[in-house]
């Protein structure tokens, strides 16, 4: 609902009522609510107490709450769907359980390329760059270490080098956890940034 839809004469009803029909949108809604959903649930039973116990509340009043309340659905929401709900969902980890070299690396790529696997050969090159940075001390060998991490200390180190590995790095992540669809020019932009990582 736009402010502009909002009655000037907005009673407590109303108030109500619209915040009601904003928030039954399908998009808030899931049939099995998390704690955030549970949290949302909470805020708009205080919303509405508030409208009911403000009866000579000021139109203007009542458009600032609900546009408040908007704000903070489209953060929340945001949160939960964008890259920040993907990373906190995913870890954002750059590496599995399995360890395996650099050149182990590069061939599980090649074999998914030739296989069509665009997605998973740009993940294993991906896990080779940053394997081989590891190897050659670059990077100290770490668990858990993250996609930006990868790019902002192998920037660091390899400034010459670090547009290079921002660009690996955002393309493994629209890849993995952006939804987008790997391609084979985005593909082979990695195995540059890997045979310049290797020389």
């Amino acid at each position: 609902m736009a402010v502009s839809d909002v009655p000037v004469d907005l009673d407590r009803d109303e108030a109500r009522e619209a915040a009601v029909r904003e928030l039954s949108d399908p998009a808030y809604v899931s049939d099995d609510p998390n704690p955030l959903e549970r949290a949302l649930r909470w805020v708009l039973e205080k919303l509405g107490d508030l409208f009911a116990g403000a009866g000579s509340m000021s139109a203007i009043t009542a458009i600032t709450i609900l546009v408040v309340v908007a704000v903070i659905i489209v953060i929340v929401i945001r949160l939960r769907t964008g890259r920040t709900g993907r990373a906190l969902r995913a870890g954002d980890k750059v590496f599995g359980s399995t360890v395996m070299s650099a050149a182990e690396h590069r061939a599980a790529a090649e074999r998914a390329a030739a296989a069509g696997d665009l997605a998973e050969a740009v993940r294993e090159r991906f896990r080779a760059v940053v394997r081989e940075l590891e190897q050659r001390g670059v990077l100290e060998p770490r668990a858990g270490r993250t996609v930006d991490e990868v790019a902002i200390e192998a920037g660091r180190a390899l400034p010459v080098l670090a547009d290079d590995l921002r660009g690996a790095a955002v393309q493994f992540d629209d890849v993995w956890y952006g939804g987008r669809t790997a391609t084979r020019e985005g593909y082979q932009q990695l195995v540059s940034v890997d045979g310049r990582v290797r020389e």
